[in-house]
């Protein structure tokens, strides 16, 4: 009887002291708790981290600021600190968070939104050494796309004749909007035909931008194109579309960005003619970098510290429906571990891409 709960007990410590050992890691997650993209975010990092035997806890801000600030600071300064931090410089802020990780020995990766080059300078990088750069996607091509690709379904325009656009931004002190925008303001300097009649701030909201388009509609009621910069804003610009008697993909045709079951169905039914989508990936691509870290890969070696992938592309009928038939789990057949860098030669690059969730 003895041996026997020695030998449990000895068991029960190896667990816990396997479990002990996992490399951890916060994400703070700067989305709501039921906000389609960023729930398939963290369920598409679970995945990495589950593979890869990590120790993932993402934590939701509900879209404040403030929030973020708080769960950082526990995750810094708390008693159970985590060996990784993983933040969005989501309203700009992110040198808080750099400043308060000073001396905590955990590690910091951006995703999505970097440093812009104003906070870079304003930051000296020798001051954080556990600043591990950033990993984010081709924002400003997915913006340029989408214009692209909607100008490709209408069809010439008649010499001297216009099309008349209207435009739906994100939040406008997020990096990851302003690249989608300068997409877009390089696609109409390829295409002077096309006129800009209002860009707004739909803050990746559907009933603002619903709001919003329901105004703009009124005033600019030959408006044949809506470019906008998330799938929620261009679901709430066609419902206020719907309410003026158009159809949209006919009367209007709308573009957007992400992969949630609504904009995919929307796509599948050709309501929306220009779909990008592939960064909902990305954190799970950044559980592989840290796996590897944690591992003693230099990963500045595989990529620069400054990491960008080219994560957006444009969503055919064909892909929608793979992306609907995968739904919330898009992860499992990804193997993450086969990505790592470990034990591979110096050149490897990490080859993350959205056809490894397509395939």
């Amino acid at each position: 009887m003895l041996k026997f709960l020695c030998g449990c007990l000895w068991w029960v410590g190896a667990t816990f002291g396997t479990m002990a050992q996992a490399t951890s890691v916060v994400f703070l997650n700067p989305g709501m708790s039921t906000e389609t993209f960023w729930v398939s975010y963290g369920q598409f990092m679970q995945a990495a981290a589950k593979d890869l035997g990590l120790d993932l806890h993402v934590r939701y801000s509900e879209r404040d600021p403030q929030n973020t600030l708080l769960q950082a600071r526990e995750a810094l300064q708390g008693p159970q600190r985590p060996d990784y931090l993983v933040l969005v410089n989501e309203q700009y802020i992110a040198p808080q968070i750099l400043r308060m990780a000073q001396g905590s020995q955990v590690k910091l990766l951006l995703v999505n939104n970097a440093l812009t080059p104003d906070q870079m300078q304003l930051l000296d990088a020798g001051k954080y050494p556990n600043w591990m750069g950033s990993l984010t996607t081709n924002d400003e091509e997915g913006g340029y796309l989408m214009l692209k690709e909607l100008l490709r379904q209408h069809g010439p325009v008649p010499p001297n004749g216009t099309l008349e656009l209207l435009a739906f931004s994100g939040a406008k002190y997020t990096p990851t909007s302003q690249a989608r925008e300068q997409g877009l303001q390089r696609a109409l300097r390829e295409h002077p035909e096309v006129r800009l009649r209002q860009l707004v701030y739909g803050e990746w909201s559907r009933q603002r931008a619903f709001d919003q388009a329901t105004l703009m509609f009124k005033r600019y009621p030959q408006a044949t194109l809506v470019w906008s910069a998330n799938d929620e804003m261009a679901l709430g610009a066609m419902q206020a579309l719907n309410g003026s008697g158009r159809t949209p993909g006919k009367d209007v045709l709308f573009s957007a960005i992400n992969s949630s079951p609504d904009v995919l169905q929307a796509r599948l039914q050709g309501r929306i003619s220009a779909l990008v989508a592939g960064h909902f990936t990305l954190g799970g691509w950044a559980m592989v970098m840290l796996h590897d870290d944690a591992k003693g890969v230099d990963i500045q070696r595989h990529g620069g510290r400054e990491r960008k992938v080219k994560l957006f592309q444009l969503i055919d009928a064909r892909q929608a429906q793979r992306l609907l038939d995968l739904r919330g789990r898009e992860g499992d057949g990804v193997d993450f571990r086969a990505l790592s860098a470990v034990g591979k030669p110096a050149a490897y690059q990490y080859p993350f891409s959205l056809q490894m969730v397509l395939k």
